[in-house]
């Protein structure tokens, strides 16, 4: 059965910074390539950060490029997201997700997998 549990949400100031992390299971995971996506309330689930495969290539939302930082350890079967420099505007549920077929996609119907999400508040 696969799994995604992402960790490392929480409440941080405005200008501080999270490391969220995403352990994946029961699949391959250097076969799959990841992706961070966000949801506020009310709104549709919107892209914010891909990697490839191998972790060579990477892809950000403009409203985050320059801030948040994806990488991963296929080692460890983990992504990460270092978001820093974080606005209110960052605050909604974080959620990473995996594809088999597709890499560096921005839509949510692409990929295969889905967590459950992590919170991140950011207070102004």
């Amino acid at each position: 059965q696969v799994q995604l549990v992402e960790s490392g949400g929480g409440l941080v100031q405005a200008g501080g910074s999270l490391r969220l992390s995403c352990a994946a299971s029961g699949l391959t995971f250097s076969s799959y390539a990841m992706d961070w996506f966000r949801q506020t309330p009310g709104k549709e689930r919107e892209f914010v950060a891909a990697i490839s495969r191998g972790g060579g290539s990477t892809h950000y939302a403009d409203s985050v490029k320059g801030r948040f930082s994806i990488s991963r350890d296929n080692a460890k079967s983990t992504v990460y997201l270092q978001m820093n420099s974080l606005k209110p505007e960052d605050t909604a549920a974080y959620y990473c997700a995996a594809s088999s077929r597709y890499t560096l996609a921005v839509v949510t119907a692409l990929y295969d997998y889905w967590g459950k999400g992590t919170l991140v508040t950011v207070s102004s």
